[in-house]
């Protein structure tokens, strides 16, 4: 398999390039394993509550977990907390304020755009197409000298469809700054990881989750997957402690329990079917896309009249006619059998209002 020539230096900040990680108390003594250890170096509480100590900086046991079920090295994963912390890494160690800009695919998952301007960064955005897949073509025509990243969502939110490989797989050999793959829903599609080609392709960035398919959104973990440099790179202006002790031990047991996680998507992927075959049948649907995702894009009749109807009746969805290609368009989570059942009943009830 033929890897593709690319020069990261070329890419990093160079303030980012000059920059000296801060070297955290518990990053001085990683070889020390014995349980009697006295910790006097960190400043903390001496009295133990489970949580006085500070946790591990670089979260060697969730990554442990994660290297073998995902079958990458250790060294090619970043943990964050939340994908978001992950995307904001990203930005700041390639993206200079106020000269470089991104590439976005709306309609698309909304925190690209904000964490672009946060830092400064200008948006080039390039629509999907109407069968919602990128439009490889005018994405590479649009990126320019100071264009370092493009964000591909596959599955995407809002639309729960799934880019097609060969663009993808053009994107990344042709375009000439980083590709970001936000994998956040892929655990609920037929397709393959892009985790398996990140040896290949040098400029590969894939960011998952355990919010969606684990069902830890609360904890706020989200993982990073990349070449060596690109990690280490990240790894230098990460904050020292930014996954907490908690965090990493819920994440340790979820992660212990895959069969379960397993049997709960395959349980979500059928209440989809279930649901996407119910809602064809509501009078004022119009349309019911393809879901790789566990929550469905229908358009509707006129989607703010029906999101308020829906919230006068106890049920919150998303309205998105507001995103590009999205007009009349809501979004519904894949709920529990009984929620799904409660939100069907509910639509059936509002024909002719």
């Amino acid at each position: 398999m033929a890897i593709r020539e690319f020069n990261l230096n070329n890419l990093v900040r160079a303030n980012i390039k000059a920059l000296k990680p801060y070297s955290s108390a518990r990053d001085d003594y990683r070889d020390a394993t014995t349980d009697d250890m006295i910790f006097l170096d960190a400043n903390e509480n001496p009295f133990q509550n489970g949580v006085n100590r500070y946790p591990d900086p670089q979260q060697k046991n969730v990554k442990k977990i994660l290297s073998t079920i995902k079958g990458v090295s250790i060294e090619n994963i970043l943990l964050g907390n939340g994908s978001d912390e992950v995307l904001d890494l990203i930005f700041r160690a390639f993206c200079e304020p106020n000269q470089d800009n991104v590439i976005t695919l709306p309609p698309t998952y909304g925190m690209y755009e904000v964490l672009a301007n946060t830092n400064a960064i200008e948006v080039i955005s390039v629509l999907l197409s109407e069968d919602f897949q990128p439009k490889v073509d005018a994405i590479l025509a649009s990126q320019n000298t100071y264009s370092k990243l493009l964000f591909l969502c596959s599955p995407n939110n809002p639309t729960a469809t799934s880019f097609e490989g060969y663009k993808i797989e053009k994107l990344l050999n042709n375009f000439n700054g980083i590709v970001v793959v936000d994998e956040a829903y892929i655990d609920f599609s037929n397709q393959d990881s892009w985790l398996s080609r990140l040896e290949a392709f040098p400029n590969l960035i894939v960011t998952q989750t355990l919010s969606k398919a684990y069902g830890m959104a609360g904890i706020r973990l989200g993982t990073c997957y990349a070449s060596t440099e690109i990690i280490a790179t990240l790894n230098k202006i990460k904050p020292p402690y930014n996954v907490n002790v908690l965090t990493q031990q819920k994440a340790i047991q979820r992660l212990g329990k895959l069969e379960e996680v397993s049997e709960e998507i395959k349980t979500i992927k059928y209440e989809r079917a279930q649901l996407i075959s119910a809602l064809k049948n509501i009078d004022f649907v119009a349309t019911v896309y393809q879901s790789d995702t566990n929550f469905l894009l229908v358009k509707v009749d006129d989607a703010s009249k029906r999101y308020k109807q829906l919230i006068d009746k106890g049920i919150v969805v998303r309205n998105r006619t507001n995103q590009p290609l999205c007009k009349d368009s809501l979004r519904f989570t894949v709920g529990t059998k009984v929620e799904n059942k409660k939100l069907i009943k509910t639509l059936k009830d509002l024909i002719g209002f």
